[in-house]
């Protein structure tokens, strides 16, 4: 398999959890990668056979929760024919198409006892048997398993085998969330904006606009890195001025006034709180305004009167912008102002291109 990606990064964490797996690549012993969704688990795995003796042979991918239980079995270790129903001809299974190389098990942690059986053997005894033969066939296989689980939990709860835990945990590596790698955050935008901006064929980069870019470097990041890539190049193709830093990030592309069970004036919960797109960006005045969104009401008790009432507005400019993708005539007629009356809020509230906030 043949990836694009690069591990890009610079916390000690991130780097130490490379270090790990640059070490024990030459060693020709078994290793559980450990992470959450989306932190690189396969790249990892792609490093441990590209930095072994086995690089010049395959790196063969099964992800274990891809296959219903039945399958499993016949997909690791390959079947005869005519040893079930379907079965028409003799199959090798993924030990024997990775012989000489490395089996990059995915999801190890939803195997069925019985796949663990089998494969505790192979591990152990370096054959594997075909289902309906009668004779194992030798194998030379160095396995590389993932998972996102807790293996010693499970097999305290009696759904893992630790003698299958044992042999396979010669090394652990566990990848650290992104929300843990300080610092690492503005290197992978950069990095996947960058690219975004190549294949959309931009003339250059104009990077991201501070408050959108603090937005970014603020979030917590549950689906990790594939996660900031979605979420960058997303920001960079909707972005309409290529001129221009980016200054709207959408964390959740399924946040919508008009999602399913939600009512037409439900607000959008997931536009960075950034300044206002510039005037020459605007679409035509013919755009239709988007439906308003409210921004939330302060808090009654203040005293700041003329402070709360200002603040108040300056959310509600900010909440319309977002809705209506920053095209400022189909704002104002969103708030019911005119042209010149939202460009005066606007330069009130420094929300004007150039005018800090």
């Amino acid at each position: 398999m043949q990836r694009t990606q690069n591990f890009i990064g610079s916390s000690l964490a991130f780097l130490d959890a490379v270090e790990r797996a640059s070490r024990a690549a030459p060693l020709n012993r078994p290793v559980l990668v450990i992470g959450e969704r989306g932190t690189g688990k396969e790249l990892i795995a792609e490093r441990l056979h590209h930095l072994s003796s086995r690089w010049a042979g395959p790196l063969v991918t099964m992800n274990c929760a891809a296959l219903p239980e039945n399958l499993i079995e016949a997909e690791l270790f390959g079947h005869e024919a005519g040893s079930f129903t379907g079965a028409a001809k003799t199959r090798h299974g993924r030990f024997e198409e990775a012989d000489g190389g490395t089996l990059f098990l995915d999801e190890l942690a939803t195997l069925s006892s019985p796949a663990q059986d089998r494969l505790l053997r192979a591990v152990e005894y370096g054959e594997i048997t075909r289902i309906g033969a009668s004779k194992p066939v030798k194998v030379d296989v160095r396995i590389v398993a993932a998972t996102n689980e807790h293996l010693p939990r499970l097999v305290d709860e009696g759904r893992f085998r630790a003698d299958l835990l044992d042999r396979l945990s010669f090394e652990v590596i566990t990848l650290p969330p992104l929300r843990l790698r300080q610092g690492d955050v503005p290197l992978l935008a950069e990095h996947f904006g960058r690219r975004m901006a190549v294949e959309l064929d931009w003339p250059g980069w104009p990077g991201f606009a501070p408050g959108a870019q603090a937005e970014l470097e603020r979030y917590p990041w549950p689906g990790n890195v594939r996660e900031l890539r979605n979420v960058v190049e997303r920001a960079v193709y909707r972005w309409e001025d290529p001129e221009r830093p980016i200054a709207s990030v959408q964390f959740d592309p399924f946040a919508s006034p008009w999602a399913p069970g939600q009512g037409p004036m439900a607000p959008v919960a997931a536009a960075a709180p950034v300044a206002a797109a510039p005037a020459s960006a605007a679409p035509s005045s013919d755009a239709p305004p988007e439906a308003p969104v409210a921004a939330a009401a302060p808090s009654a008790v203040t005293n700041d009167f003329r402070g709360a009432v200002m603040s108040y507005e300056r959310a509600l400019l900010e909440e319309a912008l977002r809705t209506n993708r920053y095209n400022q005539r189909a704002t104002a007629a969103a708030l019911s102002l005119s042209y010149d009356q939202l460009r005066h809020a606007l330069k009130r509230h420094k929300l004007l291109e150039g005018e800090a906030a």
